[in-house]
């Protein structure tokens, strides 16, 4: 009867102390394998060069990334992208007239980003959403064989000025030539943002723009240093194994909690009504015999009670503890089996084992910090037994009997 009390009374203790203590819902990868994702992408970039308009300088752009969201909110992923920049452009023979033509290098580049989904900063995660919006910046590095210089090729022309003649080089485009073809790998920053249509936790369908600042792609065929890009891609999202985030302070079913309490305190009523009872029809049945009785504790059972993902110990947890360490020191013949539990309903099996092992371990160091003979203890995880209580919130606990 006893033990039914104390029981009762920490369960319902402990179900006051999960509804204070859970109140802000969080989410987060429950392994570095959740979340990772790859795109692929096709679409158009156009540059801004000063020598040329932006409709002649339109070419394709392909992409592929690999990323990982660390949270519904913040994430990372590395991209490779190109084809070829180009622009149609009379540089550097304007001086002379010379007509137009197309010039073009061959590159490919890398971004590193850093990625914020604003929808989810926003309005808050929510599974199975279909639309999503996302900002992301970084680095880019974009690697071309391009010419650095000129060769010019002038023509001797006399040249008659104010009743003076003399020689003047004339610029001829024709047998001018680029020089110092190498390789260069040109170091710029871009960010951008990016429509998710999702179509399932698996696939989603994606639109992106992207603006990018860098080093002059076309080298000696443009007059400007730093080019100015705009990239416009659409394509398709696979995530490996769905979106996975497990919340770490759900929010509580507060009426449900209420019901709980109200049926734990009923049972509690009804077992100390029960033990009053008890006690007189003992009294009453040796009305003359009086027996001096000495009230032994006992190691009865107790109940510690865990954030959702913790394994950390709070303030009524180590009252309990402090509480029946005392007793076992008084009892050195009692034991304590020490079992942890997880709720079913957060993470996979391998993760609640492990958890409901580093709940187990965390009671079992208290009682020892606290001079319990190890002997006296005796450690058990069972992350992946079925869930004791009707609430997934009771069965965050280490139960010690």
């Amino acid at each position: 009867m006893k033990n039914k009390l104390v029981l009762l009374s920490l369960l319902l203790a402990g179900t006051t102390t999960v509804v204070s203590a859970q109140t802000k819902e969080k989410s987060y990868s429950e392994s570095w394998k959740d979340n990772i994702f790859i795109s692929v992408g096709a679409g158009v970039q156009g540059t801004t060069n000063p020598d040329s308009k932006f409709g002649k300088n339109l070419t394709p752009l392909i992409n592929v990334s690999v990323g990982k969201f660390v949270t519904p909110v913040w994430g990372f992923r590395g991209q490779v992208y190109g084809w070829n920049s180009k622009m149609t452009t009379n540089y550097p023979f304007e001086s002379v007239n010379a007509p137009e033509v197309k010039r073009e290098e061959n590159y490919f580049g890398i971004n590193l980003d850093g990625m914020m989904n604003l929808t989810n900063l926003f309005c808050g995660y929510k599974l199975g959403r279909v639309f999503e919006l996302n900002f992301f910046i970084g680095p880019s590095m974009n690697v071309v064989k391009n010419f650095k210089g000129w060769d010019a090729f002038y023509n001797s022309e006399k040249v008659v000025e104010n009743g003076q003649t003399y020689v003047k080089g004339v610029l001829v485009p024709e047998k001018s030539t680029p020089k110092d073809h190498e390789v260069r790998c040109l170091v710029g920053a871009s960010l951008g943002l990016g429509a998710k249509f999702n179509i399932n936790p698996k696939w989603a369908i994606d639109i992106e723009a992207r603006g990018q600042v860098t080093p002059s792609i076309l080298g000696a065929y443009s007059s400007g240093k730093t080019d100015g890009y705009i990239h416009l891609t659409a394509g398709a999202t696979y995530t490996f194994g769905g979106k996975k985030f497990v919340s770490c302070n759900s929010k509580i079913d507060q009426s449900a909690i209420n019901d709980e309490l109200n049926k734990y305190r009923n049972e509690l009523a009804q077992a100390q009504t029960d033990l009053a009872d008890t006690k007189n029809a003992m009294v009453n049945a040796r009305p003359v015999t009086q027996e001096v009785v000495k009230e032994v504790q006992v190691a009865g059972p107790r109940a510690i009670f865990f954030k959702i993902g913790s394994a950390k110990i709070d303030d009524y947890g180590m009252v309990n503890i402090q509480l029946a360490a005392k007793i076992l020191k008084a009892n050195p013949d009692k034991k304590y089996k020490i079992a942890g539990y997880c709720d079913q309903a957060t993470g996979s099996v391998k993760w609640n084992q492990e958890l409901s092992e580093k709940r187990a371990q965390a009671v079992y160091d208290a009682f020892i910090k606290e001079g319990v003979d190890k002997k006296q203890l005796e450690l058990i995880g069972n992350g992946g037994t079925p869930n004791m209580f009707d609430k997934d919130s009771l069965n965050r606990v280490v139960i010690m009997e």
